[in-house]
């Protein structure tokens, strides 16, 4: 199976949004906070100065469970571990990976992807399945799943001219992993070349292991690691001039509960921010919505990813596959209604004659 087909195939599938993105600055050339090449067993890590600036990169941790006196189920260690590449597990062969949930794909999670193109050819191993393996209440996505190969596509002018492709692996397949077990079939199960992470990334079972721990690991098996800073949320917006406290976890760093937070209070400006784009919702069209001259009334049914909180949001333009307006956008508990400026910019028929409409927030 050819490198990336199987992303490329779900994209096809899923819905195919596109718009013009604008080009970004330069990406700066800073370097990583820790770094561990190929090597001898027990040579030194390399630490750069504290007085260096860094840009900044934010990782949210995951929980692989497994304990080093756990006896592992056979059909679990040799169950394959990427859920969308295929029997040979060859998608990210030679890759350097990304490690992290990448609920909302935003600025940090970006600057990561970004360290890992200059080391090599980047991808992303998002994990999933966690909230059902948890016990999490159900929130919807940040990015609609058809919407993420889009977004990715987007970072190319930061990876040095390279889109990262993303693959999957089921919580549920590591969860019973040592950090060891884990790292272990990252070098010999998919045979990567190294892996990117934050510096307060945990793995392992009850998030044992820390960054350090995963640099030494990668060192053992022969791969390199490179450890990032978070990226700090500099804007630090407020809301009736108090700040809000995201989660325990929380020192300011750029995240997806933070993405979330500025959604649920409408701030769609801290939300861009917190991106690097704009943030879109996509929305199904079929014969539950209702199409009345220049407006198009979306049950809440229809929506595929998170939309911001309720009330009036004007400047927002609607796209399907290209720019098709702009519009005015009212969201409430049970609907959302889509206003065109201009009623031609609608087909007589949108509702029989597309599948998704998708809305940018300005």
């Amino acid at each position: 199976m050819e490198r990336g087909a199987a992303a490329a195939a779900a994209a096809v599938l899923g819905c195919a949004l596109r718009s013009p993105s604008p080009s970004p600055s330069r990406a700066p050339q800073w370097r990583p906070l820790l770094r561990s090449r190929r090597g001898p067993p027990g040579a030194p890590l390399s630490l750069l100065p504290p007085a260096r600036r860094f840009r900044l990169l934010d990782m949210k941790t995951f929980s692989s469970s497994g304990h080093p006196g756990v006896s592992l189920n056979n059909d679990l260690v040799n169950d394959k571990l990427l859920i969308d590449c295929g029997e040979d597990q060859d998608c990210v062969l030679g890759g350097i990976v990304a490690l992290g949930k990448f609920d909302a794909l935003h600025i940090g999670h970006r600057e990561l992807a970004m360290h890992a193109s200059k080391a090599g050819t980047p991808f992303l191993l998002s994990f999933v399945g966690m909230a059902e393996v948890l016990g999490w209440t159900y929130r919807p996505p940040i990015v609609a799943q058809c919407d993420r190969k889009r977004v990715l596509s987007s970072w190319a002018p930061y990876c040095r001219n390279v889109a990262p492709l993303e693959y999957q692996v089921e919580f549920s397949k590591v969860r019973y992993l040592t950090p060891r077990q884990f790292v272990e079939r990252l070098s010999k199960d998919l045979r990567i070349k190294g892996v990117v992470a934050g510096e307060n990334y945990r793995f392992g079972y009850k998030a044992s292991g820390d960054a350090a721990e995963l640099v030494k690991l990668c060192e053992e098996f022969g791969l390199s690691a490179f450890i990032v800073r978070s990226v700090m949320d500099t804007a630090k917006r407020s809301h009736n001039g108090v700040a809000a406290t995201i989660n325990s976890s929380d020192k300011g760093q750029v995240s997806s509960s933070r993405v979330r937070h500025a959604l649920a209070m409408g701030d769609m400006e801290y939300v861009s921010d917190l991106l690097g784009r704009k943030h879109r919702l996509v929305l199904t069209v079929n014969e539950d919505c209702l199409h009345e001259g220049k407006k198009i009334i979306f049950p809440s049914s229809c929506t595929l990813n998170m939309p911001p909180a309720e009330g009036l949001y004007e400047n927002c333009d609607i796209v399907n596959g290209g720019y098709l307006g702009p519009c005015r956008v009212i969201i409430n508990s049970d609907t959302t209604v889509v206003e065109m400026k201009d009623e031609n910019s609608l087909s007589p028929n949108p509702i029989q004659e597309v599948g998704q409409l998708s809305i940018e927030f300005g």
